[in-house]
């Protein structure tokens, strides 16, 4: 795999085709790249104490490589 953390990637295919972004985390073993802003799904927070409250955010999901370039 070619791609490591820092490195500007453009999407080639998929729902975020065409949109720039910077890798902050490589998977080598999975082939996959996390890439910030780009391919986040909304995920359900349970509260960890008392009185705090549950909260929905988003988290960036892996892309595999192939659908990436460097840029």
């Amino acid at each position: 795999m070619k791609l490591k953390k820092g490195d500007n990637i453009i999407v080639l295919t998929g729902k975020e085709k065409g949109k720039k972004g910077k890798v902050i985390r490589s998977l080598p073993k999975e082939n996959k790249v996390v890439v910030e802003g780009l391919n986040t799904v909304k995920k359900h927070q349970r509260p960890r104490k008392s009185n705090e409250k549950g909260s929905v955010i988003d988290v960036a999901m892996p892309i595999h490589v192939s659908n990436v370039k460097k840029v």
